[in-house]
Order: structure tokens, then C-alpha cells, then sequence
């Protein structure tokens, strides 16, 4: 197809007006500028080559912000949040089952690698399928990410030594689900603008409702038909809800010139490095939670065995209005108002775990740390969004973040793990100290950088 010139229909007069004189004049394509124009195709789709190229203003309409297609695709984002923090987030449940022994011996710390290399690997992923993203190959991402994360479940079932299961679980899994995250929350921009922070608030609950049904389905599969058989349903389940995202998302803006696998410029964003590093830092302390808590319960004898896998549901439901509340109120208070008390409660509510001594006082610490930490998990891509101008640059950036991100992961699990010590009796106070005391830096670091782009106006968007 060309591009043809439109033409003025009404009669030409025959003596030129002043109007002609501010009438907009034709620009030579060699003059447009590459990064404000999108590809123009053919009638197969395919995008036709050298300088057929138009001024992206007059092409691309606005994010809908609703309608049928932009919801769809919150809906396959669930799915994806589903099968990627929703798994990572149910890790807490396979914690307590490798303590006890049954699968292999090996300590708290050498445990705590498995899930905290599975989340490393979906932020670490993230750092590059964010460019690839943005070179328009979603589909690709989704194909690879679904089969892994289907195949390392499959293989995680066959599994009978610690080598095994950190191989099938920590870096299968964890490579497929990160292949898959960048496209959850990177595509939905380009479909909201105003819903923006309800639209990922109501994908990231994905994460919230497989955090509470992975973790039920383990415990009460394995004691029915055992650890192998478990597992295989688990990966089955992951098969049939990554269906929706592989027949529902479709980009629907590509920047017309492919990014650099890396964006040197972020490097010196004083903003956007500085949001990285508080969480990093927040993430810390909230693995500590995630990975311990159930743990905790169980080693201490707090509450039975049963209950004490059934911590990590209640967790993660309670973190499902954790993260759609805060997003929903983002889109009218600024993603930075929120995520500073947020991360403040965080540290709070593990140092609380201090003096829990009871069933009751574990479940309320459970609800309220699943709650408040859900900003951690919803708010970090929303604030990406608005920390990054160019637009086209959001899966670069996300990718980059989440990449960075990683280390506090690796910092979280493993680190608290050493701290905790191999035998009886545990350092718990250690361990909970480190996850507050990280938290709290953690909402320090955020409330600078709020004041740092808004000043002390309270009652300001930011």
C-alpha cells in the first residue's frame, strides 16, 4: 500500500488567500524523525521497507482506556500474573515441604536458593524480553514462556534431588515465567491511560489468586496422591490458563525504530535509579516474609502442619485488595503516594513478628503483610510508567527495573536463610530485623524521591 496525500475537495480559488500563508505545508519524508513515526504495511501485514513512513499524531488514536479488547487483555494479563508471581508467591508452601525432608536434606539457605533463583530469573529474564517486547515479538515471548514454565512443572514432578529440583524449578520456571511477566504489565499501557493503575492492579491480582490456589492444591494433592502427581496438576493448570494470553493479547503500537537492548540513558536517571534501588532494597525484606513465614510457624510449632501451609493463602489473599486497591487509587493519588506508607507498614509488620507467639497473632500478621505488601508487587510497574517519558521505551525500562530488582531477591531469601543458621535453636530475631530494617529503608528511600519530584505539597499527585 502507499500513502496518498489527501486532497482538498472544496473548489480551488483562482487568486491565492492570506489563509495559504498558515496552511500546513508538506514535509519530505526523509525529514520525518524516525522516532516519532510507526511502520507502515502492506495488506499481509508485512511492513514495507525505506522511508514510508507518517507522523505518528496522525495515525495513532489514543488508548482507549475500555471497550471489549482492552479489557480482554486484562483479563490475559491476570492469567499471566497468574503464572508467574502467583507460582513465585506459593514458594513459601514448598519451603516447609523441603524442610521436613521428604524430597532431600539440604538447609534453610540451600532451600531458600530454589525460589529466590525462580524469582531471579523472572526479573533477570525481564531485563531482556523487555527490548524484545518492544521489537514486537510478544507472541514468541509468550510461546517460550508458556512452555517452559508447563515443561519445568513436568519435569519438577520427576524430580528426587536438591540438583533437579533447583534445575526444573528454579531455572525452568523461573525463565519461562520471566519471559512472560515484562508482556503482563508492558502491553497494558498501550490499551489505558486514565484506568491505567486499576487495569495492572486488577492484572497483578492474578499473582494473588494463584498464590492462594498453587499453594492449596500442593498441600492437598500430595497427601492424596503424592508429591509427582501434584506437581503434574499443577503444570496442567499453568497449560490451560496460559491458553487465554496466547489467543487473547495482540500489540497494538510497535515503535517503529527497535530499541537498544539496554537504555544507557536510564543509568543516569537520578529518578528512575534511585526507584530501583529502594526496591531492590524493599525486596529484601519482603522475601524474608514470603519464603519464612510459613516456616516460622511450623518450626516453632506455633500452629500444626496444616495450618502452617495454609499461611501462605491466607497471605496472598489478603495481598489480592493489596494490589488492586492502591493501583486503583494511583490513578488519582500518583503511584508514590501510595508505595511509601505501603512499604513503611511492610517494615513494621515484620518486626512485629518479633513477639508473635500465637496461631491468631501469625494469621493477622499474615493478612495485614499480605495486604500492605501488595504495593511492592502492583505499584513498581505503574511508577515505571510515569518515571519513564518516552513511552516507547516502558518495556526497556520495566525489563531493566525488574533486572535490577533481582538482586534483592538473591539478597532476601538465601541471605535471611544464613542468617536463620542451619540448627536449632534459629535466629529469628536476626532474620526479622534484617526483613524490617529492609522494608523501612526501603519506604525512606520512596519518600525522598516523592519529595524530590513534588516538593513537601502534600496534597499533590506524584
Amino acid at each position: 500500500m502507499g500513502i496518498e496525500k489527501e486532497h482538498d475537495l472544496s473548489p480551488e480559488p483562482s487568486s491565492a488567500s492570506s489563509d495559504d500563508e498558515n496552511a500546513p505545508q508538506d514535509i519530505p519524508i526523509e525529514q520525518l524523525d524516525p522516532e516519532k513515526a510507526i511502520e507502515v504495511t502492506d495488506d499481509t501485514g508485512k511492513p514495507l521497507s525505506g522511508p514510508q513512513r507518517v507522523p505518528t499524531p496522525n495515525l495513532i488514536s489514543p488508548p482507549p482506556n475500555g471497550g471489549l479488547q482492552a479489557w480482554l487483555h486484562v483479563l490475559a494479563g491476570c492469567m499471566l500474573f497468574f503464572n508467574t508471581w502467583g507460582i513465585l508467591n506459593a514458594f513459601g508452601v514448598y519451603q516447609t515441604y523441603y524442610e521436613a525432608g521428604t524430597l532431600f536434606q539440604e538447609s534453610s539457605s540451600n532451600i531458600a536458593w530454589i525460589g529466590s533463583i525462580q524469582a531471579f530469573m523472572v526479573l533477570l529474564v525481564g531485563f531482556f524480553s523487555g527490548p524484545i517486547f518492544d521489537r514486537g515479538y510478544l507472541r514468541h515471548l509468550m510461546a517460550v514462556g508458556s512452555f517452559l514454565v508447563v515443561f519445568g512443572h513436568m519435569m519438577l514432578s520427576i524430580c528426587k534431588t536438591y540438583w533437579e529440583v533447583l534445575l526444573a524449578q528454579g531455572f525452568c520456571i523461573g525463565i519461562g515465567a520471566g519471559c512472560l511477566y515484562v508482556p503482563s504489565v508492558a502491553i497494558l499501557p498501550t490499551y489505558f491511560s486514565t484506568k491505567l493503575g486499576l487495569a495492572i492492579g486488577l492484572a497483578a491480582a492474578g499473582s494473588s489468586l494463584g498464590g492462594v490456589i498453587y499453594p492449596i492444591v500442593f498441600y492437598r494433592l500430595i497427601n492424596e496422591v503424592g508429591y509427582g502427581w501434584g506437581v503434574r496438576v499443577m503444570g496442567f493448570m499453568a497449560l490451560v490458563t496460559l491458553i487465554i494470553p496466547l489467543v487473547v493479547m495482540r500489540m497494538r503500537l510497535r515503535p517503529a525504530k527497535p530499541r537498544a537492548l539496554i537504555d544507557w540513558e536510564a543509568f543516569v536517571d537520578f529518578e528512575f535509579m534511585l526507584f530501583t534501588v529502594g526496591t531492590l532494597i524493599g525486596f529484601m525484606g519482603l522475601y524474608v516474609m514470603l519464603f519464612y513465614l510459613s516456616y516460622y510457624a511450623s518450626a516453632e510449632r506455633i500452629t500444626d502442619s496444616a495450618m502452617a501451609f495454609y499461611v501462605v493463602p491466607i497471605l496472598n489473599g489478603a495481598s489480592t485488595f493489596g494490589r488492586t486497591l492502591p493501583n486503583a487509587l494511583s490513578d488519582y493519588a500518583g503511584p508514590l503516594n501510595l508505595i511509601v506508607p505501603g512499604a513503611i507498614a511492610v517494615g513494621i509488620i515484620i518486626f512485629c513478628m518479633l513477639v508473635v507467639t500465637s496461631e491468631a497473632a501469625i494469621i493477622v500478621c499474615a493478612i495485614l503483610f499480605g495486604f500492605f505488601s501488595g504495593v511492592f508487587i502492583a505499584l513498581p510497574p505503574v511508577t515505571f510508567v510515569i518515571l519513564t517519558k518516552d513511552k516507547s521505551r516502558i518495556g526497556t525500562r520495566i525489563g531493566m527495573g525488574f533486572g535490577i530488582i533481582g538482586f534483592g531477591v538473591l539478597a532476601g531469601g538465601p541471605g535471611g536463610g544464613n542468617i536463620l543458621g542451619e540448627n536449632p535453636p534459629y535466629n529469628w530475631t536476626g532474620l526479622w530485623v534484617f526483613g524490617g530494617v529492609s522494608a523501612l529503608a526501603s519506604g525512606a528511600i520512596f519518600a525522598f524521591l516523592r519529595f524530590w519530584r513534588t516538593g513537601f505539597k502534600l496534597k499533590v499527585k506524584a
